[in-house]
Formats: C-alpha cells, sequence, structure tokens
C-alpha cells in the first residue's frame, strides 16, 4: 500500500474540517489553485507554507505530515516519549532548491521542528525564481552544517558561507535563503521553533485568535510556482 504524501494528509484535514479550497484559501492567504496542486504533490511544500496551514487548519503541523490517527500526542505528564529514525527515515519533501526531511514528523505538539536539509539552489536568482522571494516565517531557526559549504543570505546582513561544523541561529521571521556553495553535496540540519511561548499555546485557542485576525485584515492570496513534492521515506521506527 502506498504512503500518502503530504498533500493527501492536507486535504484529508481539510476535508474533516468541513472546509473548501476556497475556504482554506482566505485562512492561509494561498491561491486556491496552489492549494490544489499542493494537495495533488504538484507544488512546492516549503516550511512557510506547512506554517500558514497549520494555522489557517488549525491543527499541529504534524498532521500536515503524517496520518493524524497515528500522530503521538504531548504527554501531560514526565513519562516522555521518543521516536527514533535510522539514517535516511522521515518525511522527504523535496523542491529544485531544497530536499527536506522532517524528522519526528509523527509527533503532535512538539517544542521546534526538526529536518536535515540537502541544498540545491546555487544563486539567490534560481532560489527567488522557485519561491518569489526569500522565505520567512514567525519564530526562529538554527542551523548547524554537516558536509559541503552553505551561503547564508538574509534581507538584513551580507551573505555569509557556513562549512562543515559551522552553525547560525538567526530570527526567522527576516528574510532568508540557503545556498549550495560548493561543487559537493551540501547539506545541514536545522530546528525551527515557533516565537517564544506560540508552540505551547493550545490548538483551539491559536486557531481562534488567527480566524479573528484573518477576519480582521484578510491576507491577498499569493500564487506559488509549481514543483514537486516527493512521498514519505521509509516507516521510522518506533518505540
Amino acid at each position: 500500500m502506498a504512503t500518502p504524501n503530504p498533500g493527501d494528509h492536507i486535504r484529508n484535514v481539510r476535508k474533516r474540517l468541513g472546509l473548501t479550497l476556497s475556504e482554506l484559501g482566505e485562512r492561509t492567504g494561498l491561491a486556491v489553485s496552489t492549494l490544489s496542486k499542493l494537495e495533488k504533490g504538484n507544488v512546492s511544500l516549503s516550511y512557510d507554507k506547512l506554517m500558514l496551514l497549520s494555522r489557517g487548519l488549525g491543527v499541529d503541523m504534524a498532521e500536515l505530515l503524517s496520518d493524524a490517527p497515528g500522530a503521538r500526542p504531548a504527554n501531560s505528564g514526565g513519562s516522555g516519549r521518543r521516536v527514533v529514525h535510522r539514517a535516511g527515515e522521515g518525511q522527504l519533501v523535496e523542491t529544485q532548491s531544497y530536499r527536506q526531511l522532517y524528522l519526528a514528523s509523527e509527533l503532535l505538539s512538539k517544542r521546534f521542528t526538526p529536518m536535515v536539509v540537502e541544498v540545491h539552489a546555487r544563486t539567490i536568482e534560481e532560489f527567488k525564481a522557485e519561491f518569489g522571494d526569500l522565505i520567512r516565517h514567525p519564530g526562529e531557526e538554527f542551523a548547524y552544517v554537516i558536509e559541503g559549504e552553505i551561503a547564508f543570505h538574509s534581507d538584513l546582513y551580507a551573505p555569509v558561507v557556513l562549512k562543515a561544523g559551522d552553525s547560525i541561529y538567526f530570527d526567522s521571521e527576516m528574510g532568508h535563503a540557503y545556498l549550495k556553495a560548493a561543487d559537493a553535496p551540501c547539506r545541514l540540519v536545522a530546528s525551527c521553533a515557533p516565537r517564544s511561548g506560540a508552540g505551547e499555546m493550545p490548538l483551539a485557542q491559536r486557531f481562534m485568535e488567527v480566524s479573528q485576525r484573518q477576519a480582521e485584515a484578510p491576507v491577498a492570496k499569493a500564487k506559488r510556482p509549481a514543483v514537486k513534492v516527493a512521498a514519505k521515506a521509509r516507516t521510522p521506527a518506533k518505540r
């Protein structure tokens, strides 16, 4: 049996909530055509889009990367939880600029989103041709280069080249992009976290606040270029 891709999960959550593509577009600011292509796996799925969708749908981001019934919720007590990923396992989301492997995607209510990223784009023009501009999303981000060289671009600082062993921590509301700066494979481990306390806000409360803000100031719909979304990699080992 084929494993559903992120687009399948997004469609399932949308239908479960009884929302049309037009209604979801109003909540996220994404064009209906983009949402339709995304659900079919024909448009790029970056972290900023996942955040828009999770807020617009009022669900945890993990539900958009894994089957909701099998997703593991946060513990209210102190017994702890864990997920083991072997090399190459995780939820694979691939675009022309990035190959992102989301880790621990089946856990709900995580304080941060970990991923391994292989960078493909070599120039800022190539990056903007896919995403339209630099990527930005509420919160903070940390990246540690594990292979090759990465050129980090932002809209407030001059570009900086990071080599294996180097790291960067930054405000992700600042427009940013990772570019490949060497011929060899260029990979990094990244972690994205919402703005202080946002990850701890109950989902229903978060949904109500987002809905209220959007009702007061509707977000203009934006178009996104179409690229392929990959299916999930091998099933992670869990205990």
